[in-house]
């Protein structure tokens, strides 16, 4: 996980946008948020992105939203094994 790519987009996009930047990129292999990667690389850290948003715009702080983003995906990795 690239943590400062997740910080940029989240800081510089609604949630709205990094919805539409993520169908761009399953559409048509790009996007106007996030490039220069690879389109498996970039949809992670765009849904990623978009949740860590969401939780901003309820008043959590980056911090707090990145450990509960970290926390979720403990639980689901937990669920897979």
């Amino acid at each position: 996980m690239d943590i400062k790519h997740i910080k940029e987009i989240a800081d510089k996009y609604t949630p709205e946008q990094i919805e539409k930047c993520i169908s761009q990129q399953i559409e048509s292999g790009g996007n106007i948020c996030h490039m220069d990667e690879s389109t498996e690389k970039i949809l992670n850290e765009l849904a990623k992105a978009e949740f860590i948003k969401e939780l901003q715009n309820k008043g959590i702080s980056f911090t707090d939203a990145l450990r509960e983003l970290a926390r979720r995906m403990r639980l689901l990795q937990g669920k897979t094994k």
